[in-house]
């Protein structure tokens, strides 16, 4: 599971030919892509982003979206004057904060994403982690309010939009329920990581606002081990929202899932080249 530092355009990275192997190995297997940082507050990525699920679609692929907003949260917030802050990389709710983030993502950032499926020639649906009982989630830091952590997950509401003829594509919100009609405010990534463990997914892509993991030399590092992954975190190398995102990867894979991949949602079309070149576009965790 090598890949090559030498990282080429997309336009120029291979022929149809080329490109066919990997076209065949990902026909008929879920893609989980958790869409998430600044990428989703700009128009043509957006777009870009959606073209690509849809071309995934076409080419018999099974993408799963779930996506995060934290910077558009911060915005509302910011607007609504609520203080915010964050524990280990994850957003601390309190019950204005977890109202927000649901008002957030799963109103205006999950449609917006529907729409520009849809727009792309695709078919999506919206829905949270409460629908259908697609992710139940408990409070167990007290420090972190109402932001959870998954302990069910249900996903034969995914199974049944993937098997309509032709097939929907599911765009989940991570806002998901908790005892007694509690709503807990769930980590994108650590959502798209748990949906992806019970779809044994193929593959788990978390885009995101940086290139890939990074070394201390600020040089992304293309392939790393689930060993190498937890030194990262132990000898204080990853930081911040990266913390999760690794947590996330080292979990999934361990769970099922072949690899996990960090990657730029800023680069326009980075999606299609980490599936479909030898090379990739970002951090492979296996």
């Amino acid at each position: 599971m090598q890949r090559r530092e030498n990282e080429v355009g997309w336009q120029s990275a291979q022929t149809l030919s080329e490109a066919l192997p990997f076209i065949r190995r990902y026909a008929g297997q879920t893609i989980v892509i958790k869409f998430g940082g600044h990428a989703m507050g700009d128009a043509a990525l957006t777009k870009a982003f959606a073209n690509d699920v849809v071309l995934l679609k076409h080419l018999g692929v099974r993408p799963v979206i779930v996506h995060g907003g934290g910077p558009q949260i911060g915005r509302m917030l910011e607007r609504l004057n609520i203080k915010s802050e964050f524990v280990d990389g994850l957003r601390v709710s309190d019950i204005d904060t977890v109202e927000v983030a649901e008002m957030v993502l799963s109103g205006a950032i999950n449609k917006s994403i529907v729409q520009a499926i849809n727009e792309a020639g695709g078919r999506a649906v919206g829905i949270s982690g409460k629908d259908a009982g697609l992710i139940h989630a408990n409070a167990p830091r007290k420090d972190l309010g109402f932001t959870g952590t998954p302990d069910a997950v249900d996903t034969s509401v995914l199974d049944v939009l993937a098997a309509a003829d032709p097939g929907f594509i599911p765009v989940v919100s991570p806002i998901s329920a908790g005892d007694e009609g509690a709503t807990l405010n769930v980590n994108a990534d650590t959502a798209a990581g748990v949906i992806a463990q019970k779809l044994r997914a193929s593959r788990l892509l978390l885009l995101t606002d940086v290139a890939g993991v990074m070394d201390n030399d600020k040089k992304v590092l293309t392939d790393v081990t689930v060993k190498d992954a937890r030194a990262l975190i132990k000898d204080g190398v990853a930081k911040g929202g990266m913390i999760p995102k690794l947590e996330t990867a080292i979990n999934a894979v361990e769970d099922g899932v072949k690899a996990v991949v960090i990657l730029d949602g800023r680069r326009a079309h980075g999606l299609i080249v980490e599936l479909f070149t030898d090379h990739g576009a970002g951090t492979l965790i296996h």
